[in-house]
């Protein structure tokens, strides 16, 4: 692991990129095969998880991927208080949950698990690998690879709602950009780690049936506008080379 991130980081981060997508959906699919929603998926990502961890820490790479705290104030983030918008938007339409507590259960952690592990890897591993050469080249590719990871939900779900994934892979883009850009100026990729996880553990409680079509297309314009007004708000506001650190 360690020779081929000394060998070239961008390398180092597509192969990730690649276990992940496709290990993600190996084990969705044998969770679903003995019954078990989540199950097998939850252990894999828990796995990958440590993983990143040990290598990371063991490595001393932790300020380098943002596993520590942001080096500014989070006045200077708005107090970071736009991001639960992005946080309660499951919930707006009522609480649903049609999994038993086992499924319930492996479902959060692999969500939990997501956030981290992606956020590790699109923010962390893609971005930092890309950033020394080209700022502004690995800022988009960090987002658009984001949002285009979305795009197999398509395949997994049989094409059966286009629009719904559609829509997945724009917001997904829109909020890539946002983390992407909170990392950049706070240096720490806690805040994107936590929201992430927060989002998709509570898509469990999505009341599915109500929020759909045109309901779901106002729900993703409301997570793009969020997550490209803050980041504009990020970029003007956050002192562009000192940082400022916390009192």
């Amino acid at each position: 692991m360690t020779k081929l991130y000394n060998k070239s980081e961008l390398w180092f981060s597509i192969i990730w990129i690649i276990i992940y997508v496709i290990g993600a959906s190996l084990m969705d699919e044998l969770s679903i095969h003995i019954g078990i929603s989540k199950s097998f998926t939850s252990l894999f990502l828990l796995l990958i998880s440590l993983i990143f961890v040990i290598w990371i820490f063991k490595n001393k790479l932790n300020k380098k991927y943002g596993l520590c705290k942001p080096e500014c104030k989070p006045k200077y983030f708005l107090y970071y208080t736009p991001l639960l918008v992005l946080i309660s938007l499951n919930l707006w339409f009522g609480i649903v949950n049609e999994l038993n507590l086992l499924e319930s259960i492996f479902y959060i952690i692999s969500m939990l698990c997501v956030g981290f592990v992606e956020e590790i890897i699109f923010r962390g591993f893609l971005f930092k690998a890309m950033e020394k050469d080209n700022l502004k080249a690995a800022i988009i590719v960090s987002s658009l690879t984001f949002g285009a990871g979305h795009i197999i939900n398509m395949f997994t779900s049989g094409f059966s709602d286009i629009t719904a994934n559609l829509c997945q892979v724009c917001y997904a883009t829109a909020v890539g950009f946002l983390f992407v850009i909170l990392f950049l100026k706070s240096k720490s990729l806690w805040p994107c780690i936590i929201t992430h996880s927060l989002v998709n553990a509570l898509s469990l409680f999505l009341n599915e049936a109500i929020y759909s079509g045109t309901l779901e297309i106002i729900g993703s314009i409301i997570t793009i506008v969020v997550s490209v007004a803050y980041s504009i708000i990020i970029l003007k506001i956050v002192p562009k080379e000192e940082i400022i650190t916390n009192e």
